[in-house]
């Protein structure tokens, strides 16, 4: 088990080197000038500029910038916001609110996918299997953002059981809803996923050899069914947890939970050389202007002393 565990471990790492060498490379060939669009329709000074491409690894090779963003990486040197704080203080603070978001929306989805897929299974082609099925194809259709609203409406503002917004410091019930929501698309594939396992494996010869050797069906059901029913449940949970996590930004944004999915767009970047300026300057140009703007003409400049302050007076005279 051990040797199984390290070589995995050992296969994980050209797996991704290559991810990030691929997707890096693709965000390094995005046309246009990430400073000059930081700036945005303003003319840019070319020592303010020069200072910049050279601040952040701007003007050195792409492997370079590469090998540098790794160590960064490795390093956790995730740079500064815009309001000059450190972006790992930020991901600290707002972090522990989307792990337990994740978290709940994993336990709920788990729990109440199994289950009703386990009745659906066991009761297939009856009229609840119907009703089992209609909900999970609602919930895979619908938008995750519609099921959002409409769980506002129903449960916050008609019924007022739950809390409809989250709030800045929310608690178990205040995350309840975000977290349904969260979960509810995952709970349908994992509804679908046990019914056909539980279908299927109930039909097999081994379990009708289980009951033929006089073990009751509860004990078929649970030593045999189940065990090898849940298997692939268990791997598209595993699975599931990264994309619970990245489907955090919505739900977050839906009930007001202002928390990590704003860090890319203020993030400053310092510290992810090379393609970082490229990612914010594609992401949002609407929030990365107005900031530039601001720190090109006022002396609270969003950018570091050292980087505006030499160029200030250049800058005053091309203006």
């Amino acid at each position: 088990m051990g040797k199984y565990l390290l070589r995995r471990i050992l296969q994980m790492i050209p797996v991704v080197l290559g991810t990030t060498l691929l997707v890096y490379a693709l965000v390094f060939a995005l046309p246009g000038d990430p400073v000059k669009a930081m700036f945005g329709d303003k003319p840019v000074n070319d020592a303010v500029a020069a200072q910049i491409r050279a601040e952040y690894h701007l003007d050195q090779p792409f492997i370079v910038q590469y090998f540098i963003y790794l160590k960064n990486a490795l390093t956790l040197n995730f740079g500064d916001t815009f309001a000059g704080q450190p972006v790992l203080d930020e991901i600290t603070r707002a972090f522990p609110v989307t792990i337990r978001l994740g978290l709940m929306a994993f336990v709920f989805e788990a729990i109440f996918g199994v289950v009703f897929g386990i009745i659906s299974g066991l009761k297939k082609g009856k009229w609840y299997d119907t009703v089992i099925l209609i909900v999970s194809l609602l919930l895979i259709s619908v938008p995750t953002f519609v099921t959002g609203f409409v769980m506002q409406y129903v449960f916050g503002i008609q019924w007022a059981i739950l809390p409809v917004t989250a709030g800045a410091d929310p608690g178990f019930l205040d995350l309840l809803m975000p977290a349904m929501v969260l979960g509810s698309v995952s709970m349908a594939y994992i509804i679908r996923l046990t019914r056909s396992e539980i279908s299927s494996n109930i039909a097999e010869d081994y379990v009708r050899t289980a009951r033929a050797k006089g073990m009751s069906n509860g004990q078929v059901m649970l030593r045999h069914v189940l065990r090898n029913s849940l298997i692939p449940v268990v791997t598209y949970l595993g699975q599931d947890i990264g994309a619970l996590m990245g489907g955090a930004m919505i739900t977050e944004q839906i009930f007001n939970i202002h928390r990590l999915p704003h860090l890319p767009v203020h993030s400053e970047g310092r510290g992810k050389p090379g393609g970082v300026h490229r990612h914010v300057a594609h992401a949002d140009f609407r929030s990365v202007q107005p900031r530039c703007r601001h720190a090109v003409r006022g002396p609270r400049s969003a950018y570091p002393l050292r980087v505006i302050g030499r160029s200030e007076s250049h800058g005053k005279r091309n203006h």
